[in-house]
């Protein structure tokens, strides 16, 4: 088995590991649909977990067929989809935040100018500006442009909600693109597993740590921003992502140790991302960004499939370009 991975080029690779991923898809779409036909409605409980492992389904689906038109795409191709991606995030967002009309200016540079110019700066490689371009520049210009449009009322908090907004739809998802730009030695063509690495480890923590909360319910953290999180499930979810990315060593160019350091550290990043989105939505008073999965932003809910991978991508890359001194 070995022997024929080993012959088979980089783009067969990873589009057998496609193949692999939606067949298993395929057959967990099918098991939760049987047990959904089983369900007769009188066990709360149980309906309430296949609703959520419904949802979960969906979010897979969901980011494994992104990922796979990101790959076969093309590494161009692929970051003005995720620049999409961005678009439609950032004005879910937005659409969910009250803004005024002295943040008209703000917003289209936000959309037409910052967004573009990031994905732009991914797509040339510029590595250094595309790390100090929104956190530096934007968080400058943005309140010099809002100021400009002569309206002090709520100011902080009116940039501050863009700026965020910004920081996560924009900065957060152009990381993704940005990891298949990677120049690794003796690792050409392969970097849509780097992809597939960071992506996987983040849902499967996230979903063990879900699990292992219904599992074995403590006191929650943080109750009033999330009744699931607590330290002992997160801690659970931790060590299994960890686990699993460094069983999954052989597809990255990490070896086991590295891949479990690097497992963990996306591991941390996406799931506390998760937690202040979640604190974003109490904010709001929205269960989700979608609106209980009503098309109210034309984005219907992607900030909730993204925004744990929003927290775990720049962190995971710069982590690897810094380690490896890329």
């Amino acid at each position: 088995m070995s022997s024929f991975l080993r012959n088979l080029t980089p783009s067969q690779q990873v589009g057998l590991l496609f193949v692999m991923v939606f067949g298993l898809l395929i057959a967990a779409s099918i098991w939760a649909l049987v047990i959904s036909l089983r369900d007769d409605g009188e066990n709360e409980i149980r309906t309430q977990d296949i609703r959520e492992m419904t949802s979960l389904l969906n979010t897979s689906w969901v980011m494994c067929t992104v990922f796979w038109l990101a790959w076969a795409s093309g590494e161009t191709m692929a970051t003005l989809l995720f620049a999409i991606i961005a678009f439609f995030a950032l004005r879910e967002f937005i659409t969910l935040s009250p803004t005024r009309r002295g943040d008209h200016r703000s917003l289209v540079l936000a959309f037409f100018v910052v967004l573009p110019v990031q994905f732009w700066l991914v797509i040339t490689k510029r590595f250094d500006l595309v790390t100090v371009f929104i956190p530096v520049y934007v968080f400058l210009l943005i309140p010099v442009v809002s100021a400009l449009a002569n309206d002090p009322q709520r100011f902080l908090e009116r940039n501050a909600k863009l700026q965020w907004g910004i920081m996560v739809c924009v900065y957060g998802i152009s990381h993704v693109p940005a990891l298949l730009q990677l120049g690794f030695p003796s690792y050409s063509g392969k970097n849509a597993f780097l992809v597939f690495f960071l992506v996987f480890v983040v849902q499967t923590g996230m979903l063990v740590q879900h699990l292992a909360s219904r599992r074995w319910p403590r006191k929650a953290t943080a109750p009033q921003v999330s009744q699931s999180f607590n330290w002992t499930s997160w801690l659970i979810g931790l060590a299994v992502g960890g686990f699993i990315g460094g069983l999954m060593s052989g597809l990255t160019p990490f070896k086991p140790a590295q891949a479990v350091a690097m497992a963990l550290i996306a591991c941390i990043a996406g799931s506390l991302g998760h937690l202040v989105m979640k604190a974003l939505k109490r904010d709001r008073g929205i269960t989700n960004w979608g609106s209980e999965g009503k098309s109210v932003t034309g984005a219907s809910g992607l900030l909730d499939r993204v925004d744990a991978l929003c927290f775990a991508a720049p962190v995971f890359f710069h982590s690897v370009r810094w380690y490896f001194g890329l």
